[in-house]
């Protein structure tokens, strides 16, 4: 964890990996009972609160809420098709729901509150069912009060193998989180704060990699792992320089990408993003190499470090093949796209950069904040949205291939989230991006038009969303209809 304090905290680089649960074997797409399928994984969790110890002594222990009394929450791993049961029990003070982000579920088991289910009261239980259609990198996380829920500790990692995985030495997940911590050891409970809401979100002091404190990630030159990055800060983002491990990125947002060297070096992570990085390990016995956070301009840090064993594991590269096997997606025909534009608009400095664009919404930007109430920044097409009254944004015909343009005429960045399908990123500004990579959230830059494609074969009311949670929280929401 990289303690991010003023002068009076040093820095410290902390790490460890999460616990897994075991796998199993293949079940058909959505659909089917427990009964039908070749083999149901059953998990129960449990949010409750609890103490942590998050600050190395002589801090004390944190009040924070967990899944299982841990955080991140236990690790649910299964293998691709087998069918997921999970059973969530509410012990908080207020209402939860639990959210398989990226995990293209039937509409009813999405875990959004008023959309899709209830909330779970206090004391209450919910059962999710589902099968796990794609392999990949996937995590959960409460879709009810989150940008307070998963900023107070509840997130876990969800890990779903291939039928044959790629052969790597070890298979590591990093849950990379950031917590805004007092000089008590206390998570500051200023959640949803005006600031937060309609600037950049909310941006922690302490950064910690699955929460725990080890000083140094211990590898052997000649080892090749497999990484997985999850970003499950509220809005944080990260540009992670491996400097000479030459990572290669092997999946995004869990769904198998071309595998290739980061563009510029660097491994960008908006909030909710994945990124799968296959690293064959090169070093003297003792080196260390950093792992430097490079995001934000003046304000890089060391998130932790690579440190070398003293006998190599092997010697030169393993002739493995590090390409990953395709998810069963429906291929968008963009010849024959259905295109719809979304406008994102709002918060601080967002006149001014419309102003720049030349949006005709400039002028109407103050009287929709003023009308839309005191703890609304954020509009998708001029709507500021609630989480409890949600009318579709667009309806999509089902089974089509649809192109969303989504330009962004704000001075902050989006992390767009849509729910329950995975999307091509196809073009940046009118150009067309290299790879038409797999996602189910893309980070678009203040300025950019980013078009995103796919089939909407999964039908129901899906969330299209800033993650920034504190952006989602304050209109950035809206609902896509596939009917």
């Amino acid at each position: 964890m990289s303690v991010l304090f003023g002068p009076t905290l040093s820095r410290r680089n902390l790490l460890a990996s999460a616990g897994a649960f075991a796998a199993g074997a293949v079940s058909p797409f959505y659909g089917g009972s427990a009964a039908e399928t070749a083999n149901t994984r059953e998990f129960t969790l449990h949010a409750a609160p609890g103490q942590i110890r998050l600050l190395p002594e002589p801090h004390g222990e944190t009040a924070a809420w967990r899944y299982n009394a841990t955080v991140p929450g236990p690790e649910i791993r299964v293998r691709q098709g087998d069918r997921v049961r999970i059973v969530v029990k509410n012990h908080l003070p207020e209402e939860t729901t639990v959210h398989w982000h990226g995990i293209r579920t039937p509409n009813a088991m999405d875990g959004v509150p008023f959309l899709t289910q209830p909330p779970i009261a206090p004391g209450g239980n919910f059962i999710y069912e589902f099968d796990a259609v794609d392999a990949g990198t996937f995590w959960y996380h409460p879709h009810f009060h989150s940008f307070a829920q998963v900023a107070r500790g509840l997130h876990g990692s969800f890990i779903v193998d291939e039928a044959e995985p790629i052969r790597v030495d070890r298979d590591v997940t990093w849950m990379l989180e950031d917590w805004r911590m007092l000089e008590s050891a206390e998570i500051s409970d200023d959640f949803g704060n005006r600031h937060d809401m309609s600037h950049g979100g909310r941006i922690g002091n302490v950064v910690a990699i699955n929460g725990l404190l080890p000083d140094a990630f211990e590898v052997q030159s000649g080892e090749r792992i497999r990484l997985r990055l999850i970003n499950v800060a509220n809005a944080r983002i990260f540009a992670l320089d491996f400097t000479d491990l030459a990572p290669m990125v092997v999946a995004l947002d869990g769904q198998p990408a071309t595998p290739h060297v980061p563009e510029n070096g660097l491994v960008f992570l908006g909030p909710a993003m994945r990124a799968d990085l296959i690293l064959d390990l090169k070093g003297a016995a003792g080196h260390r190499v950093a792992i430097v956070d490079r995001f934000y301009d003046g304000l890089e840090y060391t998130l932790t470090e690579f440190a070398f064993a003293d006998t190599p594991l092997r010697d030169g590269t393993p002739d493995w093949t590090i390409e990953l096997p395709s998810n069963p997606l429906a291929q968008p025909n963009l010849d024959r796209a259905i295109r719809h534009d979304i406008v994102l608009n709002g918060g601080m400095m967002g006149n001014m950069v419309m102003q720049e664009m030349g949006s005709a919404m400039m002028g109407a930007m103050d009287s929709l904040m003023e009308m839309s109430g005191e703890d609304r920044f954020w509009f998708m097409n001029g709507i500021a949205a609630m989480e409890h009254d949600l009318d579709p944004l667009l309806t999509l015909e089902r089974d089509r291939t649809h192109v969303i343009a989504m330009t962004n005429e704000t001075a902050w960045n989006h992390p767009m989230h849509l729910h329950g399908h995975a999307f091509r990123v196809i073009s940046r500004n009118g150009q067309a991006t290299r790879l038409r990579e797999w996602q189910d959230t893309v980070l678009v830059a203040p300025r950019e038009r980013v078009e995103i494609a796919f089939v909407a074969d999964n039908p129901g009311d899906w969330m299209l969303h800033c993650h920034i949670l504190e952006h989602q929280a304050a209109g950035m929401m809206s609902v896509i209809r596939v009917d």
